[in-house]
């Protein structure tokens, strides 16, 4: 009989329109990295409509990527039977899920009754985030992961003085490619610039804008551009229309995976003002490509690599300070090319591709290896589907048909009714 050596590892991810994030622009890259290291990786995609950026760029590398539509399986349950269907195709040896969506999670249920392991990431601590957590890492239930790989040292952290159960967590960060070409001193002008998402909530993209344009404004020689698309854009176009006045700040908007470097070696400063960041990938790969992180002071997940004075700059906030760090890199050229210097060779040693490729192959090794001393049994598709009541910070991602609802909270009240009738009949009666 021929023994299989290659391991079989399928991700799940959710993909938005225009908009991939910072944890696909990740797996575009790293799925690559695993198949060389004779890994057999497929895809499974939720996508907010067809065509999106990472089920493009991964059918374009070769990966094995099927994707579900969410115009199309409109509610969880729906969504949950279509992911154990595929699955079903083609069994792995464990499922890694790289975005916040219920129904992955829930599915991963059955997959470890048919001793499949699950591995979570956890890319930030937003409100959604926290509901993952508590359905899926800290509760014990039967919808617990069986790993969390969180991809900062402050996410694990923050996961472990919660966690109360035997799941394994590890810090694993996302990769970063290491540019052979670096960043040219600036010659004449500094660019300055910003990549990722246009949101409010997490980005602050409206101030951040105000504050590009004011920097540009106020120091000579200096000029922006911004590299991304969300639902802020048309906020973002405002700004520059009116406060930009005529100032060189450049919107160029959606930019596919692998140019990313491309355009990140012509600047000289990339900027991420966010109060808190899972990992601040967009600062990685700007250290990777030479340029100088400027962020803000005492942001979780971006302060564990930009050291202020050594690696990069650290401003109070996104006005007078930023346009003071900003000033600094103009004037002082020895100040940019030191912090360069040292922003490179941080990313090198500790956030390569290679290096974090590594951490992912020893664990995912290790969790196959546990599991497969339990043995495999064959992977069931319930043929009655009933799912946990929804978590409210995830409700927007947990869609349900409305009578569901209503039989779930039903269901309930009777099974605490009959708890009490039990309780009532079971107790001794006196003579």
């Amino acid at each position: 009989m021929r023994v299989r050596t290659k391991l079989r590892v399928t991700f799940f991810t959710r993909d938005y329109a225009n908009v991939s994030g910072g944890h696909n622009t990740w797996l575009c890259r790293f799925l690559p990295i695993l198949r060389q290291r004779e890994i057999d990786v497929r895809v499974l995609c939720c996508e907010a409509m067809p065509g999106l950026p990472t089920a493009r760029s991964l059918h374009a590398a070769g990966f094995p990527c099927a994707t579900m539509s969410e115009q199309e399986l409109k509610y969880t349950k729906q969504r949950v039977r279509w992911i154990l269907a595929r699955l079903l195709e083609h069994p792995p040896d464990i499922f890694v899920i790289n975005a916040v969506d219920p129904a992955a999670y829930y599915a991963a249920r059955w997959l470890r009754e048919a001793g499949i392991p699950t591995v979570g990431i956890c890319h930030g601590m937003m409100s959604f985030y926290q509901g993952l957590m508590d359905e899926f890492v800290l509760a014990r239930t039967s919808y617990q992961v069986s790993a969390l790989v969180c991809v900062s040292n402050w996410l694990q952290h923050d996961v472990l003085k919660q966690l109360r159960n035997g799941v394994l967590v590890r810090n694993i960060p996302c990769g970063i490619p290491i540019s052979q070409t670096v960043v040219k001193k600036p010659n004449g002008r500094l660019r300055l610039a910003y990549l990722g998402r246009l949101t409010e909530e997490y980005k602050r993209i409206s101030e951040l804008t105000r504050g590009l344009c004011r920097a540009v404004r106020e120091v000579p020689g200096t000029e922006a551009v911004i590299y991304g698309d969300g639902p802020a854009r048309p906020a973002v176009e405002q700004i520059l229309r009116e406060d930009g006045n005529g100032s060189p700040v450049q919107l160029v908007g959606f930019v596919e995976n692998d140019e990313i470097p491309k355009h990140l070696v012509e600047c000289h400063a990339v900027v991420l003002l966010s109060e808190r960041e899972g990992l601040g990938i967009s600062l990685l790969e700007g250290m990777a490509c030479g340029a100088v992180p400027i962020a803000l002071r005492g942001a979780p997940g971006v302060t564990e690599f930009v050291f202020d004075g050594e690696t990069g700059l650290l401003v109070d906030d996104r006005g007078d300070a930023f346009v003071a760090a900003v000033r600094r890199l103009r004037q002082d050229p020895g100040l940019w090319e030191r912090l360069a210097r040292a922003a490179h060779a941080k990313v090198t040693a500790n956030y390569s591709e290679q290096i974090c490729a590594d951490r992912w192959q020893a664990l995912l090794h290790e969790i196959g290896a546990d599991y497969s001393a339990f043995g495999r049994r064959p992977l069931q598709i319930p043929r009655r589907l009933y799912l946990p009541p929804v978590h409210p910070a995830l409700a927007w991602l947990d869609p349900r048909p409305p009578h569901q609802e209503l039989l779930q909270r039903a269901r309930r009240v009777c099974a605490r009714w009959l708890r009490t009738v039990v309780a009532i009949i079971a107790r001794p009666r006196g003579r």
